[in-house]
């Protein structure tokens, strides 16, 4: 399988609950590197790097909200070249 790299946008109810650290969770969980940030607007990026069927179930995720107390409302995801991580992270 090949590795792919997606570019994920978030909004919603998405910072201050723990958002960044349930997404840490997930990826390192399904394999997937890369990192999450917040961004200045309220919203979060996203960028994860893997094998398809982990992306597959790692999007699903992030889509459901994986934050008991966040909320998603807006989610857009798009390919990008791949790029190559360590690990899974938070960007400051």
């Amino acid at each position: 399988m090949v590795d792919k790299t997606v570019e994920i946008h978030v909004d919603g109810l998405v910072q201050g609950v723990g958002f960044r650290y349930y997404t840490t969770k997930a990826a390192r969980r399904l394999d997937i590197t890369g990192w999450v940030a917040n961004q200045s607007d309220g919203s979060v990026k996203i960028i994860a790097s893997g094998k398809d069927p982990q992306l597959n179930q790692f999007i699903q995720i992030i889509k459901d909200d994986p934050a008991p107390l966040g909320r998603v409302t807006h989610f857009s995801s798009n390919y990008i070249p791949f790029q190559s991580f360590n690990e899974f992270g938070v960007k400051y």
